[in-house]
């Protein structure tokens, strides 16, 4: 019996866009499904009270990569935000990354010498030379007062454990950087769509090649589904779709408390972290700040916040970031090599390949497996 469709694209996140973008582009048909009622996945953004909202938390599009960067300017122009996060340590506010202005704040010093001198001081101080833990490993890299105020609790937070429960090699560095400049990353290009990012997804997926499901779950009519099309492209969690055979993969999940605030600028930038563990949120994102409102000199008289807990997951909610330590991954393998023997499903994406990935890793990785598959 020939199938309806050439691709069935499960999960219409930035992979999934990507990839049927490109399919419909060959001429292939493709038929889209999300559970969710929207498309763009975690990068998602809901206007409220004329803002756009980062529903699923801050998603800031950065890459060095001219390929990506071009490929994303045919379906939406974007402003020149600079990704400058604050660190509030009890009612102290330091610049992140860990820059000269942090180091200025918490020392009291001036020059680059100081500062250098002053973390090799408490490396120094500290003797550590096999670092057993997480605690130990971030001391012996930036010294103790940058461990206990800017990295204890919000990695205590992040990942449900004290940092001297969780193994060294979760940080493998952390970045130091001795000038006056808060630009968070590194790449050529950052910034994010005027209009949102659901309005860039939406002109991804604008085709008559492409047909859209919404409120659609996989696993409820699998088999029907499978049917429609001569390929799948699955990018849901991979252990999930082989019913966790080899058990449960972990993640870390989110939750999220937005509010819309009676005030023009309430916390004067996009991304505040607060790093004691005594409060449970890690963040607050004031979403405003992303479209530089409080810059352009349009005054809109409202905000919007929200405060992001992260929290522990278990099945039935939403998994966010993979635990990528040993243990995982080797359980990940095992689901791998499942994967490879499939014939008519390809996994893709942060849950199918079971992988932290950054938004242009996300679209660098799509394309690529569009170019190996159409």
């Amino acid at each position: 019996m020939k199938s309806n469709y050439d691709y069935l694209v499960v999960g219409a996140g930035l992979f999934g866009a990507t990839f049927a973008h490109e399919a419909a582009k060959a001429g292939k048909k493709v038929l889209l499904i999300d559970k969710r009622d929207h498309v763009g996945g975690n990068c998602y953004t809901k206007e409220i009270a004329g803002i756009q909202v980062h529903w699923y938390g801050a998603h800031i599009l950065h890459t060095s990569n001219q390929r990506v960067w071009d490929y994303v300017q045919q379906f939406a122009e974007f402003n020149r935000y600079t990704n400058s996060p604050i660190a509030r340590y009890q009612d102290e506010l330091y610049n992140m990354p860990f820059n000269m202005n942090t180091f200025s704040k918490m020392w009291g010093i001036t020059t680059p010498e100081e500062a250098k001198a002053k973390i090799a001081q408490q490396i120094a101080e500290a003797g550590i030379t096999e670092p057993k833990n997480l605690e130990e490993q971030a001391i012996s890299l930036v010294g103790r007062d940058i461990y206990e105020k800017l990295v204890k609790g919000y990695t205590e937070k992040q990942w449900g454990k004290r940092a001297t429960e969780l193994p060294a090699f979760i940080i493998r560095r952390l970045p130091v950087r001795f000038v006056y400049d808060n630009n968070y990353f590194n790449d050529l290009y950052q910034g994010i769509p005027i209009g949102g990012f659901t309005k860039m997804v939406e002109k991804m997926l604008a085709s008559e090649n492409i047909e859209i499901r919404l409120g659609t779950d996989y696993f409820a009519a699998k088999e029907e589904l499978d049917m429609l099309a001569d390929q799948i492209v699955f990018t849901g969690m991979i252990d999930q779709y082989f019913e966790y055979c080899f058990g449960e993969l972990e993640y870390r999940s989110l939750r999220f408390e937005t509010e819309t605030l009676e005030q023009e600028n309430y916390q004067g930038n996009a991304v505040v972290n607060y790093t004691e563990y005594e409060v449970p949120y890690t963040r607050i994102v004031e979403h405003k700040h992303f479209e530089l409102a409080c810059q352009s000199g349009k005054v809109n008289p409202k905000t919007v916040i929200t405060r992001e807990y992260p929290v522990a997951w278990k099945r039935g909610e939403e998994p966010y970031y993979p635990m990528n330590d040993e243990k995982n991954n080797a359980v990940y393998m095992k689901y791998k090599e499942l994967a490879d023997r499939q014939d008519k499903v390809i996994f893709g994406g942060r849950l199918g390949l079971y992988k932290y990935f950054d938004m242009h890793q996300v679209i660098e990785e799509a394309l690529k497996l569009a170019e190996e598959c159409i």
